[in-house]
């Protein structure tokens, strides 16, 4: 098997992007500051960003301020799970900690445990909790792996999000960074997590090691799962994961990204804890 090459779907890209020209404009504040973020002009760095919700982001770049549009504005990760109250969430794959603040406050009486990797992304990750004053986001240093130990992390752009421990590394943008790394099964035993609501996962690669090596008695504890796929970058494909959830007895949907043929949204449910075709 080998991996999907990467490639736009055209018209569809450009209308979404077009499309995404107004969510942003509708959706972030102050707007003046952020169009000339989008536009290259000088614009005092950080930028502290308002979303509708009154959640506060500091952004340095405009992919740093896109991520913001997708992961809050968009809801990306919640179109087929809104998140509830008193919900137990893992991010695998935190960043600079827009799911996590998102959904940490979306969910008070519930909890959020975030892992990232990158020193850096993991400061930033750490001042938007307490930029937003969310307690209940648990962050953590460690990528999310097949096996434990320090792992290579390299980035693909420079940007922020674009990070990644799966691959040979050919396409990496500079030097790699040294990262401890636990599985997800050690993961919920540190965090005595039993069940857990909600597994997102935006590791750029790496879902594809971590489920498909994922113990079925830990499976069976995740209530939902909602991943973006990066079929381009191993020789893996989402399929197999469709298929292996699917035969541990969850319903699976697949999304396909509108701009990009290599990337797209899975969403789980385990029908043993999720009741109803469409889940409650």
């Amino acid at each position: 098997m080998t991996a999907a090459s990467p490639g736009s779907r055209g018209l569809s890209r450009f209308l979404y992007y077009f499309g995404s020209v107004f969510t942003i404009l509708r959706g972030m504040r102050p707007r003046g500051a952020v169009v000339r973020l989008f536009l290259g002009l000088p614009v005092p760095l950080p930028l502290e960003i308002v979303l509708p919700d009154g959640l506060r982001f500091r952004v340095r770049t405009p992919m740093e301020a896109w991520l913001l549009k997708e992961t809050c504005i968009d809801a990306d990760y919640e179109r087929d799970a809104p998140i509830r109250d008193g919900w137990t969430i893992v991010d695998v794959g935190a960043a600079n900690g827009d799911f996590a603040v998102h959904a940490a406050s979306r969910s008070p009486r519930g909890v959020v445990h975030a892992f990232e990797p990158l020193p850096e992304a993991f400061a930033r990750l750490e001042e938007h909790v307490r930029l937003n004053g969310v307690a209940n986001v648990r962050a953590v240093p460690q990528a999310i792996a097949a096996r434990e130990g320090h792992l290579a992390l390299y980035t693909v752009t420079g940007l922020a999000g674009q990070h990644r421990t799966a691959g040979d590394g050919s396409a990496a943008a500079g030097p790699a960074v040294a990262v401890r790394a636990t599985t997800l099964a050690r993961a919920f035993e540190a965090a005595g997590i039993e069940r857990c609501d909600l597994l997102k996962l935006d590791c750029e690669g790496a879902e594809f090691e971590i489920l498909l090596s994922l113990p079925d008695a830990v499976l069976a504890r995740i209530a939902r799962i909602v991943l973006e796929y990066h079929d381009h970058v191993t020789a893996h494909r989402h399929d197999e994961i469709a298929a292996r959830l699917r035969e541990r007895g969850f319903r699976v949907r697949t999304r396909p990204n509108p701009a990009w043929k290599e990337l797209g949204f899975l969403y789980a449910e385990n029908e043993k804890l999720v009741p109803g075709p469409q889940g409650t």
